[in-house]
């Protein structure tokens, strides 16, 4: 390169000024990747939340035209459509629901009794819940 008719040597970054650049990505990346993690976890909770409260709204519903809520055997049997899940089947066949939900954080689509590991939901003939979800925090937990 000539500047003021001399010639200089251009020269490239140093090994330091490397380092210190790859320390700062370094400290910026410690920072923003647990955001995007609990933005995930906040995301499935948010998702969680509006599935329970849209199957409890249907669960009403059909309480208030058949004047009793479904038993858990009801929501236990597959849909007469195979294609619409594994479950929830008095509902999804009269129209209270389009498809069996699935629980976002297991993948799972049964009901039970009781909450546990393989469970989507739990349905005790009055209260409606998800696996792996606090109502209370309106947190995913990792204990059903």
């Amino acid at each position: 390169m000539l500047v003021n008719g001399v010639r200089r040597k251009t020269r490239g970054f140093t090994l330091v000024e490397i380092l210190i650049v790859v320390v700062i990505l370094g400290i910026l990346a410690a920072i923003v990747v647990p955001q995007f993690t609990n933005a995930a976890n906040d995301a499935r909770a948010g998702n969680l939340r509006s599935q329970i409260k849209t199957i409890e709204n249907q669960l009403e519903l059909f309480r208030a035209r058949t004047g009793a809520y479904p038993t858990l055997a009801q929501l236990q049997a597959a849909p007469t459509d195979a294609t619409a899940g594994t479950s929830f089947g008095i509902m999804v066949d009269n129209d209270y629901l389009k498809t069996s939900p699935t629980n976002p954080v297991n993948g799972s689509q049964t009901v039970a009794a009781a909450a546990a590991a393989t469970v989507g939901w739990h349905w005790d003939g009055s209260v409606f819940g998800a696996s792996y979800f606090n109502e209370t925090t309106g947190q995913i937990t990792s204990d059903p």
